[in-house]
């Protein structure tokens, strides 16, 4: 049971002491699913971040995914890790009163004092779309070569906060932001979120798997694309990971 009254109505709660992956565990939900879920693990031992990478789950961290149906094209419940971006700040702003702390690096990453503090990971599989999305509360991973810092929360701040004490701040936040999404479309979205972005108007790298291209991050359009301005003029840029 959730440890608040704010849980959002209709929405389920699973709690595991230990898993492979969440997002694994929500794709073997799919087959029996009834409706939207949370599902957060104690323990995950498979990980996994964009591209392929490796997700570090040192004991005490948050990770969980959000099973649901989208009910929208592919394409536009992409937008949902600019969703899901805003409601962590907004859980994080509620644990630790610290909203000018935290920062939104594109695409999916939630920054504590510049530094890397949590990552998003939407899949989608039919009709489903799961978020993934991993929290350094307690510890954080060794830090990878040319990688941004990662921190914790509890290194960064002095709060120790439980993953079920998290997803009790997250769950509803993500509800009301998930709210102005399906009700009002993306630009309420991107307004707020550009409000929160990290380095907006400063010089950044954007390296896709062909190319590196640099410039000023001058926001993003409504598909969610990075738009980066350089001597060539402006450009749109879907997929990429961004260095300062």
């Amino acid at each position: 049971m959730p440890l608040s009254g704010n849980w959002p109505d209709g929405v389920g709660r699973s709690v595991l002491p230990q898993v492979d992956s969440t997002n694994a565990e929500a794709a073997r939900r799919m087959a029996a699913f009834a409706g939207p879920e949370w599902i957060l693990t104690l323990r995950q031992t498979a990980g996994r971040g964009r591209r392929g990478r490796v997700w570090h789950d040192p004991e005490g961290n948050f990770a969980a995914s959000y099973l649901f149906r989208p009910e929208m094209p592919t394409a536009q419940a992409a937008l949902y890790s600019f969703v899901t971006a805003l409601a962590l700040q907004e859980a994080l702003t509620a644990a630790t009163g610290r909203p000018d702390s935290f920062a939104l690096k594109w695409p999916n990453d939630v920054l504590l004092h510049g530094a890397k503090l949590a990552g998003i990971l939407l899949e989608s599989a039919g009709p489903f779309l799961t978020i993934g999305i991993g929290v350094n509360l307690a510890a954080h991973p060794d830090a990878d070569a040319g990688a941004l810092r990662p921190v914790s929360l509890l290194g960064e701040t002095g709060l120790r906060i439980a993953p079920e004490e998290f997803l009790d701040l997250l769950a509803p936040a993500f509800a009301h932001w998930q709210t102005q999404f399906t009700t009002y479309g993306f630009a309420p979205i991107r307004t707020a979120w550009l409000a929160r972005a990290a380095r907006l108007g400063e010089k950044i790298t954007a390296r896709t798997v062909t190319d590196s291209h640099e410039g000023t991050f001058e926001g993003i359009d409504d598909t969610g694309a990075l738009l980066l301005r350089s001597a060539h003029g402006l450009r749109a840029i879907p997929a990429a990971d961004v260095f300062f």
